[in-house]
């Protein structure tokens, strides 16, 4: 059995910390810290996952009203252990081209995109964790032959717990965070759609 680089080991007893992901060049791109542990994206993403992540982002980017942005594939730190990178998300802040990592205070939304390797933390550890962190809006986009489903939850706040707001295949309509409409058939080529 190989040896571990040096810098995978966590430099305290404690694990890692939130803050350690901004000081850590060898670590590679998409590297996410859950309860002090790093969690690394081992196989390539496929097609489907990039697609609606940069689709998606862009569609959200069209409407999102001044004061917010929206960013795909950035870390948001909700606690000293936890610091998750969400497919996509939008936040209350101002553009900042060195920013790494949002506060949980300023997210209004996190996405996402269910992979193989990525289905059981997306459908339960990071559903508990961002709705226990306060995020109000969390969207699982699941592939249903080869178009997106989106499943939106909404922050129960006095539960600390998502309670669903709908499944929305064809067309998300929605008017929080903020109005939103989107041709979720539109974010993946139509001529590469399953049974198509």
């Amino acid at each position: 059995m190989s040896e571990l680089p040096d810098w995978m080991y966590a430099p305290r007893d404690e694990g890692w910390f939130a803050d350690d992901l901004d000081h850590l060049p060898q670590a590679p791109r998409h590297t996410e810290l859950i309860d002090g542990a790093l969690v690394f994206m081992t196989v390539p993403q496929r097609s489907f996952h990039g697609r609606v992540v940069r689709n998606l982002t862009a569609a959200l980017d069209a409407l999102v009203p001044g004061g917010m942005v929206v960013e795909d594939q950035m870390t948001v730190k909700l606690d000293r252990w936890n610091r998750p990178e969400p497919d996509v998300v939008v936040a209350s802040a101002v553009y900042d081209t060195d920013r790494t990592w949002y506060a949980v205070a300023d997210v209004a939304l996190v996405v996402e995109v269910v992979s193989p390797e990525s289905a059981h933390r997306d459908r339960t550890v990071k559903v508990r964790k961002y709705a226990e962190a306060g995020i109000p809006h969390y969207w699982i986009v699941e592939e249903e032959q080869g178009l997106p489903v989106v499943h939106v939850f909404e922050l129960e706040a006095t539960m600390s717990s998502y309670a669903p707001a709908g499944i929305f295949r064809g067309k998300l309509e929605r008017p929080v965070p903020f109005p939103i409409t989107i041709d979720l058939d539109g974010l993946v080529p139509s001529g590469r759609r399953a049974g198509d």
